[in-house]
């Protein structure tokens, strides 16, 4: 019924053939005992076997009912957790947890593309290091951040099931290094949301600000869209949320096109760049390799590691699919999108606004109607990444504190209804204080970049497959001690290849990840040091 080859010598599988279930003592680890690392792999196994036969013979995923049917389709499929074995209380945890599976690979492909600046800070990016780094990291860290996502999903896959559901990355970082991994994971997750969306408050009040042409007080355009965020916040499932997010990939192409016509035929915007970098007006220059300052082209780098930042969010979009073997066609259709998109625009802006780029590239053209063309625009894909990052960062919050810390009600229930809103007025008002307290846009981008985004991206997934594999080979699932040199040198000499690559990229991830915290932290304290160190006056910053 699912191949348990992986698992042999496993003395719970004996207790499992004599018609026992051995997950049954170890249902939910915050009902009881921990699960084991071996009981996770089982449990997820059967999980894969159970859905590939409960969709065998469909012609379409999207033919299947998303709730009740998803629950009691197949009769034929391996057998979970005995049901009798279960409180009310876990059956009706399961059944929720079943019901929010009800997105596609379509919908997460939009999920993925729906970035938090779309591609209107690669030229920035580019303009900070040159023609040649640029083209050559956006397609280093392209292609590195598809193999992880891939190990995302790998890894999801034999880690998730209905019993011991992956709701949250932090769940991934719990069962490979442990719960202190997890607080850490949760933790920096959180704050990379909440300044995502901050971030994005502060954009969308800096394109309002320049759309009332300064006559509306900039705290006040900031907390317009904190406001709007506590409306479209109350949308609780990804799949809910896709249409948004598809409309949101189609506007920002139509801002990438529209402006790039506009900026060919308009001088750069003087006046904002000298308002943002001191940077007085003259002849556009352009070089295959920029000199600028180190601390300059680390921000820039790390702001090109925020185009490859939504592998944060990874496992929370598979959680939420009906078929999460189908999670990589989205995830690369995705990064392959994202690549062309970043490195077309940013090249094609840079060569024709070379030191006057803006952080938001379409803001950078000098005739105001243009500029509210692109700006109007950027509202509407602004908010809905906004209102993305706040409901995964919301229910990151409601799994952690509600449902474990407090027992409370699942998400998809009534009770759950009534928390979630009170949480989404809470985050949003908290995003407002995160943006106002924002002197750029450029510069907190890139900090974040290098504090979280590396981690989530490039740090970990490495680092948890590596662990993954350290524990399948060194791990006695009786004692449950591990001996480091058959987890390190196990399962052959492609296996051992396999671990050292992925624990040297971790390496350098990590070390990448340093280097951009000096840089961006330096550049902060130059930004304060020559601009508006905050935004909660009525004085815009740019």
């Amino acid at each position: 019924m699912y191949n348990n080859a992986n698992l042999e010598g496993d003395p719970r599988l004996e207790k499992e053939e004599a018609g026992r279930d051995f997950l049954e003592p170890h249902r939910d680890a915050t009902h009881g005992m921990k699960p084991t690392f071996e009981e996770y792999l089982v449990a997820a196994e059967r999980q894969r076997a159970h859905e590939e036969l409960q969709y065998k013979g469909e012609s379409s995923p999207d033919t299947a009912s998303a709730d009740s049917q998803h629950t009691e389709k197949s009769t034929k499929a391996p057998a979970m957790v005995s049901e009798a074995a279960l409180t009310a209380e876990e059956k009706e945890r399961i059944n929720a947890r079943r019901a929010l599976r009800s997105a596609s690979w379509a919908a997460v492909f939009y999920l993925i593309t729906t970035d938090i600046l779309g591609p209107f800070n690669a030229p920035y990016a580019i303009s900070q290091v040159g023609y040649a780094p640029g083209v050559i990291l956006y397609f280093v860290m392209g292609a590195t951040a598809c193999y992880t996502g891939l190990l995302l999903w790998w890894l999801f896959m034999k880690l998730d099931s209905d019993v011991f559901p992956v709701k949250t990355y932090s769940d991934l970082m719990e069962r490979v290094f442990g719960s202190a991994s997890r607080h850490m994971s949760s933790v920096l997750q959180s704050i990379q949301l909440i300044i995502n969306v901050g971030t994005i408050c502060l954009s969308n009040g800096q394109s309002l600000s320049q759309i009332t042409k300064e006559k509306l007080c900039f705290a006040v355009c900031i907390v317009i869209w904190a406001f709007v965020g506590m409306f479209i916040g109350q949308i609780r499932t990804l799949k809910n949320y896709g249409w948004l997010a598809n409309s949101a990939v189609w506007i920002n192409l139509s801002i990438i096109f529209i402006s790039m016509g506009f900026i060919a035929h308009s001088p750069p915007n003087y006046a904002g760049a000298e308002a943002a970098y001191g940077v007085v007006a003259g002849p556009v220059q352009t070089a295959a390799f920029v000199s600028q300052t180190l601390p300059n082209k680390v921000n820039g780098i790390m702001n090109m590691v925020f185009a490859y930042g939504g592998a944060m969010i990874f496992p929370e979009m598979l959680a939420e699919m009906r078929r999460p073997w189908d999670f990589w066609k989205g995830m690369c259709c995705a990064q392959a999108l994202i690549f062309v998109a970043y490195l077309l625009y940013g090249l094609f802006v840079y060569s024709y606004q070379g030191q006057f780029t803006l952080s938001i590239a379409y803001q950078g053209v000098s005739k105001y109607g243009w500029q509210t063309v692109g700006n109007v625009m950027g509202l509407v894909t602004g908010i809905i990444a906004a209102g993305l990052y706040g409901n995964i960062g919301i229910k990151v919050a409601y799994y952690a504190i509600v449902e474990d810390m407090f027992n409370g009600p699942p998400l998809v229930s009534r009770k759950g209804r009534f928390i979630w809103t009170g949480m989404v007025i809470l985050y949003w008002a908290l995003a407002f204080i995160v943006g106002a307290a924002i002197p750029q846009v450029q510069t907190i981008s890139g900090l974040v970049a290098a504090v979280c985004i590396m981690q989530f991206t490039y740090t970990f997934p490495p680092a948890l497959i590596f662990g993954f594999y350290f524990l399948k080979h060194g791990r006695d699932p009786a004692t449950g001690l591990v001996d480091w040199r058959a987890g390190f040198f196990g399962g052959g000499t492609r296996m051992v290849a396999f671990k050292i690559f992925n624990f040297i990229l971790a390496l350098a991830a990590l070390s990448m990840a340093c280097l951009g915290m000096y840089g961006s932290g330096t550049a902060i304290k130059l930004t304060f040091q020559t601009s508006q160190a905050t935004s909660f006056g009525c004085s815009p910053p740019v």
